[in-house]
């Protein structure tokens, strides 16, 4: 018998490179640097993407969107996320809540976090007060402090739907 409630927890990270829009939970933000992938490297999508599938024991990104299938080049996070939001609802379950952390030392991003929540709530189906993301740097530690990169981290609870 399935649990009612499911947790999942998600993390993701992406070089900062020149040539790249810079894309956080399906907003172009402006920066002079961009995250590399095979697809818009949305590190916020892709870990709340891992975090829902791992929910729902279904694997992780890279099962579901190769980094070598072409048909996936550049493609937008949102997209995928509405791919996953048909697994997570395939599988019987509902978003609950979703709550995020973004690690960047810049660009400062909490601006930015009202068009992420309105980016992000309608495709996880859930409303905007459902969904929290943060942003934080690590006082110039590491490869985010030093710039080198942006990570990102998400738990999400899903709750089994009614029949």
């Amino acid at each position: 018998m399935s649990a009612p409630l499911r947790v999942g927890f998600g993390y993701d990270v992406h070089r900062l490179v020149p040539g790249r829009p810079l894309i956080l939970g399906g907003v172009k933000i402006p920066f002079e640097l961009g995250l590399a992938g095979h697809s818009d490297a949305d590190v916020l999508s892709h870990a709340i993407g891992d975090a829902l599938l791992g929910a729902v024991a279904a694997g992780d990104l890279g099962r579901h969107f190769p980094d070598s299938d072409p048909k996936f080049k550049d493609i937008s996070s949102l997209i995928l996320l509405e791919q996953i939001m048909a697994v997570v609802h395939g599988r019987g379950y509902g978003v609950s809540n979703v709550d995020a952390t973004v690690v960047a030392q810049a660009p400062k991003l909490a601006p930015h976090i009202p068009g992420m929540i309105k980016c992000l709530a309608p495709v996880l189906q859930i409303q905007p007060s459902d969904l929290n993301i943060k942003a934080t740097s690590t006082e110039g530690l590491g490869f985010t402090g030093q710039g080198q990169g942006i990570a990102a981290y998400a738990v999400v609870l899903v709750a089994k739907l009614a029949p």
